[in-house]
């Protein structure tokens, strides 16, 4: 899985973000995807349960999906998730964010703001699997 298949799932509308439980459960959740130098990037709020589960567990499974992630609309590919720490990528993810959402993500930024959530918002780097040969 190189750089060419997180372009390529950067370029999904949603994908489906399963995460795990300690239990080793999953969630699955839908989020908005960014693909940035060949890296696949989400964002959320840290106190959301899937930050949670992946301070517990980086093991992550991705998917293009519908916006509720009720049907997947291609394969899963496996990885792990990592928080983004340097403020020049979260930065340019908010921004890739702004040009492929439009107003959909101004508002949803009004919204977090009026919720007092956009100061505690995470970016989060998905490092795929490569597929077994």
């Amino acid at each position: 899985m190189g750089a060419s298949t997180a372009a390529s799932l950067g370029e999904a509308r949603y994908l489906a973000l399963t995460t795990f439980r300690r239990d080793g459960r999953a969630v699955t959740t839908p989020i908005w995807p960014a693909a940035l130098h060949g890296r696949l990037y989400f964002g959320t709020t840290r106190d959301t349960g899937k930050v949670r589960r992946l301070r517990a567990n980086p093991r992550v499974r991705v998917a293009p999906c519908n916006a509720n992630a009720s049907r997947m609309l291609g394969d899963w590919q496996d990885g792990a998730a990592r928080p983004v720490a340097d403020e020049s990528t979260r930065q340019a993810f908010i921004a890739a964010l702004r040009r492929k959402y439009g107003w959909q993500y101004r508002l949803v930024m009004l919204l977090y703001r009026l919720r007092g959530a956009y100061r505690h918002r995470a970016v989060y780097e998905i490092e795929l699997t490569p597929a077994a040969s």
